[in-house]
């Protein structure tokens, strides 16, 4: 197992010309400042500082485009760094070929080979390493793995009869099973292989093609083959994306579980901010090729960085509402005035007394609250008056679209809130809810910054 540290990454690919070749100009920058300014170049990824501990769980999540996979593409070898390091390990693997990183990577389509069988497929990725693994113990089946003396040929003497019995094994691999030769490389691989299988559950599933395969079991091979070459890390590129809700749920709880039992370092890309949430031990979330906060699902949750981070976490995106600062702590908007807690006097320090304009004006902030924190509340200055225009049901929770009474409705301020599934309302009702102070969060509507 291994750590992975980045540290300042740089990724552009260079623009195309009409003709679909690359732009002369467009040649691979060397520093940061050539990165930052470089008009020839298409910059996805920028200054990415990242440190995955060893054996951690790291989620990578962000809406599409934010550049997630391509940096999991940097990690396995699969696209060249424009600038920075890579570290696996004690190695810096800039300048190495995949497969000489020893990172195993789960694809999104799976890359299954279509003609091969699950346990060629298994057995595939540990054949064309090519090393003698007889008697090296792994994490896999550490109660039966034994040590065996190391052969004392000479190094090109073992080459060749290794080749020789290469070819032997696969020219005998397609005969009934008493019929085939199994080299001592081969011996081991089929016990690596099938201890895999047992832990996936799939040793039923050996002889069958990838197309005789439903889509959970096409992922559960793809991740068994990652797994049989017992790597320093697993790159998963939103490996769950393509199933239904159901065996998502599964398979997700399946690989928190074999990443626990193994211990191997694993750095997990997704979209769907559930899955980053309940998956993770750490989560990165990065938007327009930058990472935007790293730190636990909870920390995530109740303090986010920044207003992008506080939109993006939570399964409805949390409200945001444009507030003035006044003496004493008190802000106020057209709908509410609400006093905050002592806590919060330092950070509005800043912003008593000043003003936006020679209007008088005080200046503002972006206050934001959670759909599940507001509060169905009565008529009072301190809440807010809205009308019901939407209402989902879901069982366990009612879901209500609410527009501020004090804006417009052609250009209506509208907030989400989650209420008791038996709270009696409908359309066109109105409803007050009511803001927990200790609840909020403020942010600066010109950085986004929390406060």
């Amino acid at each position: 197992m291994a750590q992975v540290v980045l540290k300042k990454i740089y990724k552009q690919f260079p623009q195309r010309t009409q003709t679909g070749m690359r732009s002369p100009s467009a040649s691979p920058v060397s520093s940061h400042e050539d990165n930052r300014s470089s008009s020839h170049a298409v910059s996805v990824l920028r200054d990415i500082n990242l440190t995955v501990r060893d054996g951690e769980f790291m989620v990578l999540v962000g809406p599409s485009g934010c550049g997630k996979s391509t940096l999991l593409r940097l990690i396995a070898g699969l696209e060249t760094v424009t600038a920075g390091t890579i570290q696996v390990g004690d190695r810096t693997v800039n300048d190495l070929p995949p497969k000489q990183r020893d990172i195993a990577m789960v694809f999104q389509n799976y890359a299954l080979y279509p003609h091969m069988t699950v346990y060629d497929n298994l057995a595939f990725g540990l054949r064309r390493i090519g090393q003698y693994l007889a008697g090296v113990e792994s994490p896999l089946d550490l109660e039966t793995s034994s040590k065996t003396e190391l052969s004392l040929e000479p190094a090109l003497t073992q080459a060749w009869r290794r080749r020789g019995e290469a070819v032997v094994v696969a020219l005998t691999r397609s005969l009934p099973p008493q019929l085939r030769y199994l080299s001592e490389q081969e011996k081991v691989i089929d016990q690596r292989v099938r201890t895999v299988a047992q832990m996936l559950q799939i040793e039923e599933l050996l002889d069958r093609l990838p197309r005789q395969l439903s889509g959970g079991q096409k992922q559960r091979v793809a991740l068994g083959r990652a797994m049989a070459r017992n790597p320093q890390v697993f790159l998963m590129d939103e490996p769950l994306s393509n199933l239904d809700a159901k065996l998502r749920l599964e398979t997700r709880a399946q690989i928190v579980s074999l990443q626990r039992r193994l211990g191997i370092t694993t750095i997990y890309v997704t979209h769907d901010q559930t899955e980053a949430m309940t998956m993770g031990d750490r989560i990165a979330i990065m938007n327009a090729g930058q990472i935007q906060q790293i730190a636990t699902p909870l920390d995530l949750y109740n303090a986010p960085a920044n207003r992008f981070v506080a939109e993006f976490i939570g399964s409805l995106p949390m409200n945001f509402l444009t507030v003035q600062v006044s003496n004493q702590r008190l802000i106020t908007h057209s709908a509410f005035r609400l006093s905050l807690p002592d806590e919060w006097a330092e950070k509005l320090r800043n912003y008593e007394g000043r003003y936006s304009n020679r209007s008088g004006i005080a200046p503002s902030l972006l206050l934001g609250i959670r759909p599940e924190h507001l509060q169905v509340g009565v008529p009072a200055p301190k809440n807010i008056a809205t009308v019901v225009e939407r209402i989902e049901t879901l069982g366990s929770d009612t879901y209500i679209t609410a527009r501020l009474t004090e804006t417009d409705v052609l250009n209506p301020v509208v907030l989400q809130a989650r209420i008791q599934p038996d709270y009696a309302v409908s359309l066109r009702d109105e409803m007050w809810f009511s803001i927990p102070p200790d609840k909020i969060h403020l942010f600066d509507p010109t950085t986004t910054q929390a406060l």
